[in-house]
């Protein structure tokens, strides 16, 4: 596992459209069909991430939490799934049922909509405002797996609070760590 970082795309720049499968409800979603008139996170996940399986229960919490207030978001998964099995559309639909994901999973088969976003590694968040410009980019919080860091969400959490207070959000932030999205070659 390669520890990779986000590539921390500048702030103001406008969310990619897409459409991509949904691999629990196998329909095809678009970015405008799901985009809140608050705000939408982008997260770049995948199945077998030690990073995203370190945050994954706090980030369905986290993901509940928000959504109640309007706040949409998506998850996309870009790796090989040829050579990751554990990352093909079957998998990612056991993997969204069993952890309770109440977002959309999407798969992104071509990886364009990765090379797009300049997602690196997994879990890569974006979240974009009301009118899809980007206004935080980076970590979910300070936890690693080995680490000894305490699992609470507060760098996203913090943001979106202040998207929802209507406080700007401090453009010091820090990227994300994680597991390098698996490029077909």
């Amino acid at each position: 596992m390669a520890e990779t970082p986000s590539n921390m795309i500048a702030l103001g720049t406008k969310a990619p459209s897409f459409t991509l499968v949904d691999t629990v409800s196998n329909r095809l979603i678009s970015l405008e069909d799901i985009k809140s008139d608050k705000a939408t996170v982008i997260m770049f996940i995948c199945n077998h991430c030690p990073y995203v399986k370190l945050i994954q229960k706090k980030l369905v919490e986290v993901v509940n939490t928000f959504q109640k207030k309007g706040i949409s978001f998506i998850a996309i998964s870009s790796n090989d799934a040829k050579k990751y099995p554990a990352d093909n559309p079957e998998k990612m639909r056991e993997e969204a049922i069993q952890h309770h994901y109440t977002f959309p999973y999407l798969y992104d088969e071509t990886q364009e909509i990765a090379k797009a976003y300049k997602a690196a590694c997994t879990p890569d968040l974006y979240v974009f405002d009301k009118d899809l410009k980007c206004v935080y980019r980076g970590r979910f919080d300070e936890a690693t797996p080995g680490n000894g860091k305490a699992v609470t969400g507060k760098d996203l959490t913090q943001a979106l609070e202040n998207i929802l207070n209507n406080k700007s959000i401090h453009p010091d932030q820090k990227p994300s760590v994680g597991c390098n999205i698996k490029w077909k070659t």
